[in-house]
């Protein structure tokens, strides 16, 4: 008999969090706003998913913390490209569309400017 632990509420949450984390500061590194609009529509990293035992959880948690630790570094270096693939590889083995390569994020990178996005949260918010 084998037990196994199902994933918790609190890191179901994390990776909503986490995705959406992505959404408002990574991708918006990378794509225009119609872009990412149409990243949500083909469901990328869609968390509608069921995270079956707790050690599916924690490994999409890392590897989604892992992707954007590597993505926010600056500049964004190719010696990380092994580790990038391996961890949109696990991401996908557990069901998330993450249609990307490396090479898309290191081409948006060099192209990027500091455009405003409807994604980014806002830096300051007016309290009535």
């Amino acid at each position: 008999m084998k037990i196994v632990f199902a994933s918790t509420p609190s890191q179901e949450e994390e990776i909503n969090e986490l995705v959406r984390y992505f959404y408002s500061n990574i991708f918006p590194l990378y794509f225009n706003d119609e872009e990412i609009n149409q990243f949500e529509e083909l469901k990328v990293l869609d968390t509608s998913l069921d995270f079956n035992t707790l050690k599916d959880a924690f490994q999409i948690m890392t590897s989604i913390q892992t992707v954007i630790s590597i993505l926010e570094s600056t500049p964004l270096d190719e010696q990380y490209e092994t580790v990038f693939n391996k961890n949109v590889a696990t991401l996908k083995e557990y069901g998330f569309f993450f249609p990307f390569d490396f090479e898309q994020f290191v081409d948006g990178k060099s192209m990027k400017s500091s455009m405003l996005s409807i994604y980014t949260k806002a830096d300051n918010e007016l309290i009535i």
